[in-house]
């Protein structure tokens, strides 16, 4: 019986929560973690087997991992950055965007059934990865005093208010920036497990009682949250990454 007193067993905080798997010195390992680890697992042998052995005539494994490699490659990277500066930046993001995809794909997958992206650690390392590589790039591209001003945005034409404007930038760039980075994708992710939970739960419920034909109704509405789920997980890989891109490509473009 749940604390509604209805005996519907509502989903919430408890849904993200998993007890450990094992133990090892202290360290707890959850499902979660092996979902992760499954992640890193997947996209790295998935690529290995596509490119391992590369040939000239592709087979269908190559056809495919050719297919997404170019589709970030040249459908954010080379768009956001250009060819010549994104070129080395294409495995990372491509990296990135078959992780997160991956991570997020779990919450469709038969046993697994959670997206790894709504537990908000994962996205907050992936964020700081690239913040960091956002940072280290300004000033090495710009020298100190002109990475912080790419920074801060300080512009002596600004006048009396360029101080503030640089405050702003500052705070917004340096503080806000990787929060709403992982955040966005945590956010969406977390909602979107929730919404499952939620539905499938209520089939099942609803199936044991007199409303069966609401039960049906939500068996629906669980089909139709698990195709949007697909299509969210797949925008939200790709807006991470072209975020991602956006911050290097503001990284490396010069201050006025």
């Amino acid at each position: 019986m749940s604390d509604n007193g209805c005996g519907f067993p509502a989903p919430g905080l408890h849904s993200f929560l998993f007890k450990p798997m094992f133990e090892v010195g202290g360290f707890e390992f959850n499902k979660v973690m092996l979902l992760a680890l499954l992640s890193t697992l997947v996209v790295t042998g998935f690529f290995w087997a596509a490119f391992g052995k590369a040939k000239v005539v592709p087979g269908k494994l190559q056809m495919i991992g050719e297919a997404g490699y170019d589709f970030v490659r040249r459908g954010i990277v080379y768009e956001t950055l250009g060819k010549r500066e994104g070129e080395k930046y294409v495995p990372l993001m491509v990296s990135i965007f078959f992780f997160v995809w991956i991570m997020n794909i779990w919450s469709v997958i038969p046993v697994a059934q959670f997206p790894v992206a709504s537990v908000i650690a994962y996205p907050i390392v992936l964020a700081l990865v690239v913040y960091v590589l956002w940072v280290s790039l300004t000033f090495k591209r710009h020298g100190f005093v002109g990475g912080w001003k790419n920074i801060t945005g300080y512009d002596d034409s600004l006048g009396p208010i360029k101080w503030l404007v640089s405050f702003i930038e500052f705070f917004s760039n340096l503080l806000v920036r990787p929060f709403t980075h992982a955040v966005r994708l945590f956010a969406n992710m977390f909602a979107g497990h929730l919404m499952l939970v939620m539905f499938t739960v209520a089939s099942w419920y609803l199936l044991n009682t007199w409303l069966i034909a609401a039960a049906g109704v939500s068996f629906v509405m669980t089909v139709v949250m698990i195709l949007f789920e697909l299509f969210v997980q797949a925008v939200q890989a790709y807006v991470f990454v072209l975020l991602a891109c956006t911050y290097v490509q503001g990284a490396l473009a010069e201050h006025h």
